[in-house]
């Protein structure tokens, strides 16, 4: 008889057994609009596979595993030897295996490859965003390599493979190696021209000993590293290598893993060079410049990360306000709630369509393209990544109390949240970066003034947030302080202008509404009751 009271009726089946890709409507548009026709099967082929996988009860749990079993830091073995080795829970190898199998490394040597990248990262960000910080950083390290032909002929093709090999060994023996990077320290933090790690240049023609602490090693059991260190010429790059290519370890002295709020299946970590052996990357007292390749792709990386997020947790909410009643109705069907789905999921699009337009401008690789990147990436990275946390938590919201709780796996995308926002570079910085583009390069906003411009006329409230960003512009008195303020109106007036461009009538419109014509609110759920807020929550409707 006491089994009558726990019957279980009015809850919501799990989202799993269903393709993220293919249920992500913006997403799949966005693909079909920036790669040619003659690659669209490839493409399409490659990205339903990994959708699937990605919504599989099986990679589920090997994400919820791999958070579980937080990776953990083994200094010496049983015999006292120093070995400087992070230990990471099976399906933690398992998930990194097939994001490289994926092609998330090897977006530099394949037609559409930033794009059809782009798209894989979004959606095996929504597995678990853990796995992806190797992935990032080898993918980023490729341009910076290019610097340095040799170099790049000697490491890119192991970057750009399809093979995980997890072993410790020199790299010229492996089918496939990844890259970590080293730049940040205690006294510097963003500031990375008050590095004091030092480089004493060695007898081989750059080559290079390296002593002092890094503060953030980000995939500390990579095969290679770039670092940046104070030579005789001043801040420079340099490739560290974990094995030496006589099988030896390189002095890659592991302190400890941090304790991060998120991202707990990833390892990150403080290492020590002592005697450490380096090879040059580019020019001596030019490690900035070196790198910026590197930091640029990162940031867009961290845009698409926070796109990722945002799709899975509108699939959620979406998901979950479908099948679940209260007050005698679908949460979905009922006015308000239907309001705030629809405005997390016009947040969600926006993000997903910007990420994928600045993919399109790395393939395409034009001078114009290039000037575009140079405003839109730091103005992206700053606006996408803060929008994340807000949108991530009223997401949780939608669930209630089951959202609160590990099993939804919302929590796990709430601690995600901010990451991306703080990581390579925080708010400020990039704030400033967009601003140092807005004076020192021209072209950076000619580019964008054309990129929206293709939009003008279609919609008023875009034309008149144009006309109000140029008035902005137009005024340099205390620039600095309002920075924050100007990158935010670039990056809207670029969500808006490809929206208006590119999206149903009924999303452009509730976005030039509430983002750029000012009628919403501060918080999420306060579109205007009129617009067709019932046709945006069912584009965004994840169909397991």
């Amino acid at each position: 008889m006491g089994w009558r009271t726990h019957t279980v009726s009015n809850q919501v089946p799990p989202l799993v057994g269903y393709d993220a890709f293919g249920a992500d409507r913006a997403l799949g548009e966005a693909v079909e609009r920036h790669v040619e026709a003659g690659l669209l099967d490839e493409v399409g082929g490659e990205l339903g596979a990994l959708g699937r996988a990605s919504g599989s009860a099986q990679l589920r749990e090997w994400a919820v595993q791999a958070n579980e079993s937080p990776p953990r830091l083994r200094t010496h073995d049983r015999y006292g030897h120093r070995i400087d080795e992070v230990d990471f829970h099976p399906a933690w190898h398992r998930l990194l295996g097939k994001g490289v199998a994926a092609g998330l490394t090897a977006a530099w040597n394949r037609p559409g490859g930033h794009v059809r990248r782009a798209a894989a990262f979004v959606v095996w960000t929504q597995v678990d965003a853990g796995n992806l910080c190797p992935l990032s950083m080898t993918h980023a390290a490729v341009p910076a390599l290019r610097t340095d032909p040799e170099l790049a002929a000697e490491w890119e093709p192991r970057l750009t493979s399809v093979i995980y090999d997890r072993e410790l060994r020199p790299a010229h023996l492996k089918a496939g190696a990844l890259f970590g990077m080293g730049m940040t320290e205690k006294q510097g933090g963003s500031d990375v021209r008050a590095n004091t790690t030092a480089a004493r240049p060695l007898a081989e023609d750059g080559t290079y000993e390296l002593t002092g602490h890094k503060w953030f090693c980000s995939a500390p059991m990579s095969d290679g590293f770039l670092v940046l260190a104070q030579a005789p010429a001043g801040l420079t790059c340099f490739l560290v290598p974990r094995v030496l290519e006589d099988g030896t370890r390189n002095v890659f002295l592991l302190q400890r893993l941090k304790d991060k709020l998120g991202n707990r299946s990833n390892a990150s970590a403080e290492v020590e060079f002592d005697g450490t052996w380096a090879r040059r990357v580019g020019e001596e007292g030019r490690g900035v410049r070196t790198i910026i390749g590197m930091v640029a792709a990162t940031r867009l990386d961290c845009v698409l990360g926070s796109a990722g997020l945002m799709r899975q947790a509108v699939a959620q909410a979406v998901h979950h306000c479908a099948h679940r009643e209260a007050f005698g109705a679908k949460l979905a069907d009922q006015p308000l709630m239907r309001n705030v789905l629809a405005d997390l999921a016009l947040e969600s699009e926006a993000a997903t369509t910007l990420a994928l337009r600045l993919a399109a401008a790395y393939d395409d690789g034009g001078e114009q393209e290039r000037a575009l990147l140079r405003i839109a990436v730091p103005a992206a990275k700053y606006w996408v990544t803060k929008r994340c946390a807000p949108l991530v938590v009223e997401a949780a919201e939608c669930l209630g109390g089951n959202g609160y709780v590990e099993e939804s796996g919302l929590p796990r995308l709430v601690r995600e949240s901010p990451l991306n926002s703080i990581w390579e570079g925080a708010g400020n910085v990039q704030a400033l970066d967009v601003l140092r583009a807005l004076q020192r390069e021209p072209q950076a906003l000619n580019a964008y003034l054309q990129e929206v411009g293709r939009a003008r006329g279609a919609d008023h409230r875009l034309d008149a947030a144009i006309k109000n960003l140029l008035t902005e512009l137009a005024d340099l008195d205390g620039i600095e302080g309002r920075a924050r303020r100007l990158t935010e109106r670039l990056a809207l007036v670029l969500q808006g202008s490809l929206l208006v461009r590119f999206a149903p009538p009924e999303v452009a419109d509730a976005f030039c509404a509430s983002r750029l014509g000012g009628d919403g609110g501060s918080a999420f759920g306060t579109l205007p009751h009129t617009l067709d807020l019932a046709s945006i929550v069912e584009r965004a409707r994840p169909m397991a």
